[in-house]
Formats: C-alpha cells, sequence, structure tokens
C-alpha cells in the first residue's frame, strides 16, 4: 500500500547561486524583552522569515501563569516544552506538558498554556504564518491603563479571542 506524498511547493529562492542568508542566535544571549518574570526570546520573527512564520521561546519564571482558554482566527500556534512543566490547554483539559512534549494548535483551535509549578518552565512557540507577535507580548505592561473597550479592541488587533 502506498501513501501519496504531496508535492513540494514551488521553488522560491531562483538564482543560479546560493548566497550566505543564514543567522545564528546564540542559545546564552540575553532575552529581547522581559516583563513580569517572563522573557521573551525573538528567534525568527515575522520579519526575519518573510511572514512564513515567527519563531519564539518564551521562559517564565515559577507559578508565572499564562493566558486563559483562547484562540486565534489567522495563525496556527505550536508548543514544544523545552524545561520545566508547562501546563497546556488543548481543548479540552488541561495536561502537564514535559521536556519533549508538542501541541499544535490550527487557527480556530480552543488552547491555552501557564507554568504553576514551583520551577522554571520554558517553551518553544511557533505561529504560522508569522504574526507580529513582538507588540503582543510588549504590550501586556499597558493592559492595566486601558478600558475595558480599549483593552477588548487590543486583544482583537491582536488576534487573541478569549473563551469564557
Amino acid at each position: 500500500m502506498s501513501l501519496a506524498v504531496p508535492p513540494y511547493p514551488p521553488p522560491r529562492y531562483t538564482k543560479d547561486e546560493p548566497e550566505v542568508s543564514a543567522w545564528l542566535k546564540r542559545a546564552d544571549e540575553p532575552a529581547d524583552y522581559e516583563t513580569f518574570g517572563t522573557r521573551y526570546h525573538y528567534l525568527a520573527n515575522q520579519r526575519a522569515t518573510g511572514g512564513d512564520y515567527g519563531l519564539y521561546r518564551v521562559d517564565i519564571a515559577p507559578a508565572g501563569g499564562g493566558p486563559p482558554a483562547h484562540f486565534h482566527r489567522a495563525m496556527s500556534e505550536a508548543f514544544f516544552v523545552l524545561s520545566g512543566t508547562m501546563k497546556l490547554y488543548e481543548g479540552n483539559e488541561w495536561v502537564d506538558g514535559h521536556p519533549g512534549d508538542f501541541l499544535y494548535v490550527p487557527p480556530g483551535g480552543v488552547h491555552g498554556f501557564r507554568n504553576e509549578a514551583d520551577e522554571p518552565a520554558s517553551v518553544l512557540m511557533l505561529f504560522a504564518p508569522g504574526a507580529p507577535r513582538e507588540a503582543y507580548f510588549e504590550g501586556f505592561a499597558a493592559l492595566a491603563d486601558m478600558t475595558d473597550d480599549q483593552r477588548r479592541e487590543w486583544f482583537i488587533r491582536h488576534d487573541n479571542y478569549w473563551v469564557q
């Protein structure tokens, strides 16, 4: 029995010769942004990938929390637990995510994540297609000064829809 393999996408690089265009981000580089005990490492953002995806390492302090159940309309999101124990909500229940565990959430899929443990946790987050998530991460500090209507609009602008 043979499974049909979908074709590769059409070439996007059409020059005759390859180019030097890769970049390396070291694990020990400081976070690009830090707030409320959470460090965000912008590994490959929307701008760097031409909109293909955004990849972020998020380090959350012990009992540092995280967002409740929500969904996105414009992008998928994937999580890969690097260290610690991350609570992951896959639409039905909160489960413990351990190093090596992976959660994929298609557009519209209900999900959430948080660190409830007494130890730090770290996760890779992949958004596809890429979105300007840096503005989302860096905007959390301003939420307290917004009205309810402003806050609601801010979340919609950043493709975040809360589930009651």
